[in-house]
This record gives structure tokens, sequence and C-alpha cells, in this order.
């Protein structure tokens, strides 16, 4: 008789812990994303307040970019040796203190420094909190859907920047668009550390310190070389030389991890056909989509006239799309696979992008904002739910954050190399001149050269994601290896480790 009724407490508290568990991952991720693009339209008051130059200025976005993209797979290894749950709580730490740091910063410099700190931060905790995500929540359709979840808060945090950072900058001052992640932070943490278990999917091997130094020196360099571009050129020593180096250090980097017994990442991660696809296909979905946001929030303010809480409400449906993009990605994949999603959704911000290219002097909030800005942010969402659950599907146990590390890597460096890219090209057709029709032709020729990069995205997706990816990752009915990722063997997926 008393075991009769099942019980209902010990089923009830796996899936609160597990629902923990997401938010706080979707939370972190959401905060990390959000303060790429959230200091956008506070520039000028903190040029105002602080007398940045304009170079300085520039720093603000770029140190935090550097930071992030020169230490993710740091970060990303740390979490598989060290524990996820520590890494988690190190890297919002991080972020929570330096963003506090930067609300109170009195000198440009202070600045500059907190947020290169958000940075570190954000290449300790974004990492983590995929692979925290992917741990939590068994593989089939409910880890799809968690994925798609992440997805469209991160990408919700990048929309949704101009829009929050144009709100506080507005009503209250610049400060609060750094001191807005100190109370969230807090909960998170006090959150976190209740309801996370630690996890560790290797051994406590010793971090590889050569490969660390190599890979994070060679990240850095090329990013900083990347964003020289804009102020300084292609062909000029202050962007060729750090440029060159990182990518020379990069190559150094993979000679060391061919050699060393226990490698930072092991090469043959990139050697499955899932992995490699979906990172490359990642960092050319985000050098062409990151630029969105910036060429936009100008646009409506330099050439259309919109103050800058106006220009963060102007994009609110573009973020709206961007997440039901992304949320809504889970289900169509299990029916049509990853792979076709990826490429649809790619071809549908590549309509989005041809028509922001029709963008004019005196263009209308519907056609020359809205309708192409939703087209683009949803076809983006549709495509990056199934890049990141194939990439994440295709990982062995002991390399979940190695490959959590290296997807959010690509999405950042394809973003800060596309952004750097499309504003060289911009103002070599501005040509120096203040005049709106220039000013606008410039942002239209960027905005068609990212629809010609996604078009060519598309292909290539076509051409090199796995065939059968409808499995696991898609949540179909494929339960090995091959049903997960198409043609790759078992035995490609697994470390020695596990």
């Amino acid at each position: 008789m008393v075991d009769a009724s099942p019980p209902v407490r010990p089923t009830a508290r796996p899936r609160t812990r597990t629902w923990a568990v997401v938010a706080a991952a979707c939370t972190g991720q959401f905060l990390v994303v959000l303060d790429v693009s959230v200091v956008n339209v506070a520039l000028p008051s903190m040029r105002t307040d602080l007398g940045l130059s304009a170079p300085g200025l520039q720093w603000v976005v770029n140190a935090y970019s550097i930071a992030f993209a020169g230490f993710m797979l740091l970060g990303g290894r740390a979490a598989d040796i060290y524990g996820r749950k520590r890494m988690f709580l190190t890297g919002l730490g991080l972020f929570t203190a330096a963003s506090l740091a930067g609300g109170f910063a009195q000198e440009g410099w202070q600045l500059l420094a907190a947020r290169a700190g958000q940075g570190l931060g954000a290449a300790v905790l974004a990492p983590a909190t995929l692979t925290i995500l992917t741990a939590a929540v068994p593989e089939g359709p409910a880890r799809t859907r968690a994925i798609g979840t992440w997805m469209a808060v991160g990408a919700g945090g990048g929309a949704a920047g101009g829009l929050i950072g144009g709100v506080l900058t507005d009503l209250l001052s610049w400060r609060w668009v750094l001191l807005i992640n100190v109370p969230i932070g807090v909960l998170v943490l006090a959150g976190a550390a209740v309801w996370l278990a630690e996890g560790r999917a290797g051994d406590r091997r010793r971090v590889d310190l050569p490969g660390a130094v190599l890979v994070t020196a060679g990240l850095a360099a090329t990013a900083y070389g990347i964003v020289q571009t804009e102020a300084a050129g292609w062909t000029a020593a202050a962007t060729l030389v750090p440029l060159l180096g990182g990518l020379a250090l990069l190559g150094v980097f993979v000679l060391v991890e061919a050699r060393t017994a226990a490698p930072l990442m092991p090469l043959r991660v990139l050697g499955v056909r899932a992995v490699s696809a979906s990172n490359v296909s990642m960092l050319l979905l985000g050098s062409a989509t990151f630029c969105m946001w910036y060429f936009m929030t100008v646009y409506a303010q330099n050439v259309l006239g919109y103050t800058p809480l106006e220009a963060g409400f102007a994009l609110v449906p573009s973020s709206v799309a961007v997440f039901v993009g992304a949320k809504a990605a889970p289900a169509i994949m299990a029916r049509t696979g990853a792979k076709p999603l990826a490429v649809a959704g790619t071809l549908v911000a590549a309509l989005g992008f041809g028509w922001q290219s029709t963008m004019g002097v005196h263009g209308s909030y519907l056609t020359a904002v809205c309708l192409p800005g939703v087209l683009m942010m949803a076809g983006s969402g549709l495509a990056s739910t199934p890049l990141a659950a194939l990439a994440t599907s295709g990982a062995a146990p002991g390399d979940a954050g190695l490959v959590s590390g290296l997807i959010n890597t690509s999405r950042t460096m394809g973003g800060a190399l596309g952004l750097a890219v499309l504003s060289t090209v911009a103002a070599a057709r501005t040509g120096g001149s203040a005049g709106a029709a220039e000013i606008t032709a410039g942002y239209a020729l960027a905005f068609r050269t990212s629809a010609g990069v996604l078009v060519a995205g598309a292909v290539m997706m076509l051409l090199w994601l796995p065939g059968r990816a409808r499995g696991r990752a898609a949540g179909g009915p494929g339960t090995g290896a091959e049903g997960r990722l198409g043609k790759e063997p078992a035995s490609a997926l697994r470390s020695p480790e596990a």
C-alpha cells in the first residue's frame, strides 16, 4: 500500500532544477551578448563625460570584443577541466565586478580597462553556459528546444542592445548601460550557486599552457588587427603587423597542438565534419549579420534623424523576429533536418539584406527599417540554432566545453571581422563625405556586400554540412553518431579520455 502511489517530489525537483539551469545559462548568455552592442548608442555621452578621443571611443567597443574572442577557447577548455559550475560562477563574477567598475569609471582608461575585464569574464562565462545547458538536458528534442531557447536569448541580447542602451542613456545616464548588469549578475550568481550541479567531463588534466598562450595571443592579435582596419586601412602597418602576427601565432598553435599529449584543442575535433562545417558556417553568418545592428542604428540616427531612444524602439520588431526565428527553429528542424533549415534561414537573411540595400535618404520606417530588419533577423535566428546544435552534438563529452567555446569564438570573430570589413566598404563608398546621400550609399553597399556573403555561405552549407543531420541533434529518430551528424563514424566523435 505504501508504494502504490508514486512520489511526486523526486519527479518535480529534477524538472525544476533543469529549467533553473536553462534559465541561468540563458541569462548568462544574454548578458555577454548584450554587452557587445548595448554601448553603441551611449558612445556620444561617454565621450562627452570622460573626454574620450575618437580612437578611444572605438576602443570602448573593441576592448570588450578582443578580450571576448581572445580568451574564448581557453574559457571553454577550463570548463571541461575545472568544472562547469565553477567556471560559470567565476566568469559571471568577473563580468559583474567589471560592469560595476565601468559604471563608476572617472577616466577614459578606467572605462577601457573595465570593458576588457567584462570581455574576459564573458569569455569564461559564455562557453560554460552552453556546456551546462547541454549537460543538463538529455540529447533529443528537449535539448534541441533548450539550444533554440539559448540561441534566441543570445540573439535577443544583441538585438535588444540598441533599445536597452537608448532607454537607459536617455532616461538615466550612460553609466547604467554597464550598471544594469550588476543586480542581474548578483541574482544569477545566487541562483546558480544553489541550483547548478558541478560537472566535469574530463579528468583533472593540466591546462595546455603553451597552447593557451598561443591561441589567446593569436586570436587577440588577429582581432586587434581586424578592428584597426576602420581607422588605418588594410594596408597600413598598424593593421598588417598584428593581423599577420596573429595568424602566424595561430599557425604555431596548430603545430603545438598536433604534438602535445594533452592539447587545449585536439585537432581531431576539427576532423568531425559537423563541427568544422558548422563553425565555418557560423563565422560567415556572424560576419554578415552582426553588422546589421550597428549600421541600422547609425542609419536611423545619422540619416533619418531618430533620437537614440527612437532608434532603439525602431529595432524592436527585428529583436522580436530573431527571438521568434530561433525559438521556432527546433520544431522546424525536427521536420526538415538541420542542414535544410540552416540553408533556408541564411537565404531568408540574404533576402532581407538585399532589400535593406535599397535604403534611401528619405526612407520610410516600414520599408527602410522594419520589414527588411525582420527578414534579416528572422533568417539569422532560423540558421543559428541548427548550426549550434550540429556543432555541439558532434562533440565527445570531454570536449563539450571546448566545442561550445569554439562555436562562440566563430560567431564573435565573424562579427568582428564582418564589422571591420563592412565599415571599410562603407567608408570607401562614402569617400569622407558627410552628406546624407553619400553616407546612405555607403551603408547600402555594406548591406549589399552582406547579402552576397550570405548567399555564398548558403551554397557552402549546402555542399559541406552533413547531409543526414536529423538525428538526435534535430530531435529526429537517429540514435547513434551517424544518426546525429551524417556520415561521421562513431569513433570520430569520441576522445581518448571518454
